[in-house]
């Protein structure tokens, strides 16, 4: 016996303080809190347990703390860490094989949580192990508070399964803080510590007995203690067997889960030797960038937004909120959460096709090449371009042309043929790497795109897009997102992101594509005098829809923030009728608002070298009554490129003997008998104004447009033509009848069916 006492000695004395027990502890669940400190998510990381958060004793209820020294040791308070009293009843029991509550004391029972030696086995405690547990917990309680005692005791014993400690226990079966359990509940919490694993039935009895002593008077002096009451267990075993199946603390919770595994991803590869958790200001918690304000008001913008547009088949949707200055995540909506059916793909990584948000990017590259200013004119009309797959025809969204336009209308009001000529220019090659150096992630080269990228046919994020807006709002500098993980105080003014940032786009031409975005009439044609995407306060904004709807976005950016949106859906379907201005602007001028709603945003300094000057736009045609293309203006231009006249181009204002656009000549048609006639129609294009047209020698009628639209005379004479078996010869006449072009097409098939009555 004095041998086993001897051995046990050293490792009782090897005990933590209560400092390095707290210290050490680990919640299975990290907390992600944002940057004053607030919880963002809840998110699970150890499935080998479930632990919850340290709870101090000041944050147990009254009813548990009294219900546990009731049930598992009455004298903890006077004892100095082994029960004497209890030991000799104990023994005493066993001598006459009757039953006892037994000596262990909660301060034994520490040490066993602390120190795996003590721990009891299969076939119980060895003689060495209960000498070691008593030694081991009179060295706690010469070290320890009996306060600390209690504490780390609710904090590290195990309650029922993978429950560990009381946080975890009372959010997980009673789905409250653990200074919320009333009495019942606490009597039931008590009876798992004493059996963790029996039966419902049992821990119901059990339950049932610590309520009966939580109820009874407290004996005094005068009166000694009464004898055990009737407690109500009414109820009580199916009020366990429910708490008992009870499983609803989810793996994560809260308003970012995609961010809180962005944040949990950053921590652990900055970590080095140590747990990521180790370095926070808090065990369990890591302190991010993000506002939670901002975040809730971004989640159920997005989501309102969404249940707004049902029957149009899109429930998903994206949002990130950068900070200008820093380039911190303020706002991260990764999906629409329960919308969605596909809630756990984070949008704002996925990569989508941009559609229309590429042309700032492109237009400001065109203006720092000097191949255009704001002011140029661009010819917005059916364009044929030859690629090594056959011809690229652009079309507009509306499948209309406005003619030749100035490149401030063409970005502002989203022209795809404009912008398609500009990277003609351009050049595929040369604005993919204008993408890359804003931080695009083209997986292709320019050339694989083609003319097509202009109008967003490469896939990107939408963090990585909203960043190279972020660059345009910089003055052209690009700098990376910033660490999720927040450092300085949150107080603190943010700093400008200098390390890393790389002048990727000349300031000035930044400034001018800022100035486009921003101009409210220049977006008439297309958005209307009324947009959406207006707003109080100056912003810069740009939408973009990819092809057959699938993709909608606005990204823009103010003084100080920039917001990007994304709404479609995560599986690829098409949505139905669901534009930019209709899916992603409302959102993103939502965001935008709160944002700035106590806080003002004027518009940028124009950096040195640009120059403001008055420019004048020439008649639209040759005749003395012309209207000017563009009304007047003041527009900015980079050293070097102003001019005061715009007019049109010598062979757009001459006798143009005009041209057919489309179909193009050696064009072969093929028919499918199964699609009904008005279905299977070929456009004929052309961009002679008020033309006719003949099909092998026979004229067609004139379109209704010329007759009735007030502009035809001006306008691109279009016709629809229902085609036939056969070789043709497709002329375009003038108002007498003389052919200007012709083209020759084939059309192969066995006709059409006729539409049954």
């Amino acid at each position: 016996m004095a041998l086993a006492l001897i051995a046990a000695t050293p490792c009782a004395h090897a005990l933590p303080s209560f400092d390095e027990v707290r210290a050490d502890f680990r919640p299975s669940d990290t907390l992600i809190l944002d940057r004053q400190g607030e919880l963002v998510q809840r998110l699970r990381t150890d499935a080998s347990v479930r632990r919850g958060q340290w709870v101090g004793l000041a944050e147990v209820s009254p009813a548990l703390r009294t219900a546990l020294v009731l049930s598992e040791d009455q004298r903890f308070y006077e004892h100095s860490g082994v029960d004497w009293r209890a030991v000799s009843a104990a023994a005493w029991g066993n001598v006459w094989n009757s039953r006892t509550r037994g000596a262990s004391t909660l301060t034994m029972q520490l040490a066993g949580l602390l120190d795996g030696d003590w721990r009891a086995g299969a076939g119980g405690r060895s003689v060495v192990q209960k000498l070691g547990q008593t030694v081991a917990a009179q060295v706690l309680e010469r070290r320890w508070r009996k306060d600390q005692v209690l504490e780390a005791y609710l904090n590290l014993v195990p309650f029922r399964g993978e429950l560990v400690g009381l946080d975890a226990m009372s959010r997980t079966l009673f789905g409250k803080a653990a200074h919320g359990l009333d009495e019942r509940e606490a009597a039931v919490a008590v009876a798992l510590v004493r059996a963790p694993n029996a039966s419902p039935a049992k821990v119901a009895q059990r339950a049932c007995g610590v309520l009966r002593a939580l109820q009874a008077p407290a004996p005094t002096s005068a009166k000694p203690a009464s004898p055990p009451v009737a407690a109500d267990c009414t109820g009580l075993d199916s009020y366990v067997g429910n708490a008992l199946q009870r499983r609803d603390y989810s793996a994560s919770q809260g308003v970012a889960p995609h961010w809180a595994r962005r944040v949990l991803a950053q921590s652990r590869s900055a970590a080095t030797g140590t747990s990521a958790i180790t370095s926070t200001s808090a065990a369990g918690s890591l302190r991010s960038s993000l506002s939670a304000p901002l975040q809730r008001f971004a989640l159920d913008t997005l989501q309102r937004h969404l249940r707004e547009l049902q029957g149009r088949n899109v429930e998903d949707g994206a949002l990130v909120v950068l900070d200008n200055a820093s380039g911190e995540v303020l706002a991260w909506v990764g999906s629409s959460g329960e919308l969605s059916d596909a809630a756990e793909v984070d949008g704002v990584l996925a990569a989508r096709q941009p559609g229309s948000t590429l042309k700032p990017l492109l237009y400001a590259q065109a203006l720092a090449e000097q191949r255009l200013t704001a002011a140029s004119l661009l010819n917005d009309a059916p364009a044929q371009l030859a690629t090594a797959n056959g011809l690229y025809i652009p079309q507009n969204y509306d499948h209309q042309f406005k003619g030749w336009v100035s490149a401030r209308t063409a970005l502002a009001a989203s022209l795809n043929v404009p912008a398609v000529r500009t990277l003609v220019m351009v050049s595929p090659e040369a604005f993919a790497r204008q993408l890359r150096a804003l931080g695009l992630p083209l997986k292709e080269t320019g050339d694989f795109y083609g003319y097509s990228l202009a109008l967003g046919s490469a896939e990107v994020p939408l963090l990585a897009l909203t960043n190279a807006y972020r660059a345009l709002a910089n003055g052209g500098r690009y700098s990376p997102v910033a660490p999720a993980l927040f450092s300085r105080p949150a107080s603190a003014s943010p700093a400008a992101a200098t390390a890393t940032t790389t002048v990727a786009i000349d300031p000035r031409a930044a400034f001018v594509i800022g100035d486009i975005l921003s101009d409210a009439n220049a977006r008439v044609r297309t958005f209307g005098p009324d947009s959406v995407l207006a707003t109080r306060f100056w912003t810069a904004v740009k939408t973009g829809t990819s092809k057959d709807m699938r993709d909608n976005w606005a990204v823009g950016w103010s003084a100080r923030y920039t917001v990007g949106v994304w709404v479609g859906n995560a599986s690829g379907d098409a949505m139905h009728d669901v534009s930019g201005t209709s899916g992603a602007a409302p959102i993103w001028a939502a965001v935008m608002q709160y944002l700035h709603r106590n806080t003002p945003s004027r518009a940028p300094t124009p950096p040195a070298g640009l120059i403001r000057q008055r420019v004048q736009f020439g008649p639209t045609g040759a005749g003395p009554n012309s209207p000017a293309l563009e009304a007047a203006r003041d527009e900015w231009f980079l050293p070097g490129t102003a001019q005061a006249q715009f007019n049109l181009p010598p062979a757009a204002t001459n006798n143009n003997p005009g041209r057919i656009t489309a179909p193009a000549n050696g064009t072969i048609l093929a028919l499918d008998p199964d699609i009904p006639p008005s279905r299977q129609r070929v456009q004929l294009s052309s961009d002679q104004p008020n033309a006719r047209w003949s099909i092998d020698g026979k004229p067609l009628p004139a379109p209704a447009s010329h007759a009735n639209h007030r502009s035809a005379a001006s306008e691109p004479s279009n016709t629809a033509w229902l085609p036939w078996p056969g070789r043709h010869r497709i002329a375009l006449l003038d108002a007498n009848g003389q052919v200007l072009d012709e083209v020759r097409v084939e059309v192969r098939g066995a006709g059409v069916k006729a539409t049954a009555k």
